[in-house]
């Protein structure tokens, strides 16, 4: 019996070919398929809460016909038959949407930007075995979270002849340990599950946790000397999702990085970020089946390098491309290590806060690339060199321009990869590596 990729491509080769092979000839085709089959567990005090299975395969068609373009989306249900019935009758609801629709001045001819096929199968647990695994490492712990893994798959065929797939199983274990109100956040993911690494993963928590006991200080607002471990570093780093890099968006002045782009503002030279497909995070395809490049730089020594230009804003402002996804939000970064060594980072903080985590981050003005947030999780005073205590939770407002800019004093030698965890309508591809920073005069408000 076929497994769950291979009947996938199966059905997606023949309800995508069924497709292309009926248009007229005034028509041209794109589609996309996102599946996966996916096992959730979500954890609470260390005991199964809520568990489920999602199976589920989405079909996402562009019909270009007469300068006109119709996109409509509806489910797979893996059978043939079934599908192929379905799909000549959104075919026919594409072609008469098309015809309602004024010409589309920015269209995007369908092109062939090649073939790709890549299948990357892991070493998950047993869904059988994976309540046993999580429970007995955590035992005597207050464990809540929420487990994911199972295939996911991305592809891609249009009308002139492009086909991509891309298949990976994976996982994570988004969890939290508490203590009282008290808790440490971790994330265990990968390709496949070692019980000794998820061990020492959980032994890391609990003794973060351990020095959460100590009586907690409260701080009064101002600017502290302030290590961002990497857990917080991607929160700030979450922020470049939101339209920063985007060309359209500096074209129509919501970028947060515009003046960045306009040299009125700078970063540290000790900043660089680049796209970076070869962490293998992602597949490099994107809607279009246009293949970004496996590395670039975006921003190197605190100079923006390049906006993520899509074929549409290509188009429409009469640049190069760089085969950005259509809403020209990264999908790989990583912000490069600098030279500060994991021993050395208690020592060159002396005194200030050691952050593990930022939270409820939003832009408090989006122009200045000002962002306000809040610490969360294990949060410590440091004096000297040692921490101290955990602190009250703290409300902070900074720019990027500061804290990124000349406030940044080093980045350390070492990284960590954050996986997208994120599991809205499907389990999202991807994630970000990123390393620690220091940094002097960080602001607090609350």
């Amino acid at each position: 019996m076929p497994n769950f990729i291979e009947q996938t491509k199966n059905n997606f080769n023949t309800v995508a070919d069924h497709i292309l092979k009926s248009l007229a000839s005034n028509e041209a085709a794109n589609i996309n398929l996102q599946a996966e089959e996916s096992l959730f567990v979500r954890f609470n005090d260390n005991h199964v809460r809520q568990n489920t299975f999602v199976e589920q395969r989405v079909l996402s068609l562009t019909l270009q016909k007469n300068g006109r373009t119709a996109n409509l989306s509806f489910s797979l249900t893996g059978n043939n038959e079934l599908d192929l019935k379905s799909a000549t009758t959104w075919l026919e609801s594409a072609r008469l949407e098309c015809d309602l629709l004024p010409e589309d001045p920015y269209q995007v001819a369908i092109t062939n930007n090649g073939t790709s096929d890549s299948t990357l199968l892991g070493k998950l647990l047993d869904p059988s075995a994976i309540i046993e695994a999580i429970t007995q490492a955590a035992e005597g712990t207050d464990f809540a979270g929420l487990y994911s893994g199972g295939p996911q798959i991305s592809a891609n065929k249009n009308s002139a002849g492009q086909s991509h797939w891309f298949a990976a199983e994976n996982f994570f274990m988004d969890y939290s340990i508490y203590m009282g109100e008290k808790a440490v956040k971790g994330v265990y993911a990968g390709s496949e599950w070692n019980v000794d690494s998820f061990k020492a993963k959980l032994s890391e928590s609990k003794n973060l946790l351990s020095l959460m006991a100590r009586p907690k200080k409260v701080l009064e607002p101002g600017a502290y000397r302030t290590y961002l471990a990497p857990g917080a570093v991607a929160e700030l780093a979450s922020m470049f999702y939101w339209g920063s890099f985007s060309f359209n968006g500096y074209k129509q002045g919501t970028s947060s990085l515009q003046k960045l782009a306009d040299k009125e503002k700078s970063l540290s030279p000790l900043f660089t970020l680049v796209e970076n497909f070869k962490m293998g995070l992602t597949h490099r395809f994107n809607s279009l089946g246009e293949l970004a490049p496996e590395y670039q730089e975006l921003i190197k020594d605190g100079e923006l390098k390049t906006y993520l230009i899509s074929s549409r804003s290509a188009k429409e402002y009469g640049v190069q491309s760089n085969q950005a996804s259509p809403g020209e939000s990264p999908r790989s970064l990583e912000i490069l290590p600098g030279s500060l060594k994991e021993k050395d980072v208690l020592k060159e903080l002396d005194t200030g806060l050691y952050l593990s985590n930022l939270h409820y981050l939003n832009w408090s003005d989006r122009a200045n690339a000002r962002i306000t947030g809040m610490t969360r999780y294990a949060c410590f005073w440091v004096e000297n060199g040692e921490i101290v205590a955990p602190i009250a939770d703290m409300r902070f407002d900074e720019s990027l321009f500061d804290c990124l800019g000349g406030n940044l004093l080093a980045v350390t030698d070492f990284q960590e990869i954050n996986p997208a965890v994120s599991t809205y309508e499907s389990r999202a591809f991807g994630g970000n590596k990123n390393p620690g920073m220091l940094i002097k005069d960080f602001k607090f408000t609350l």
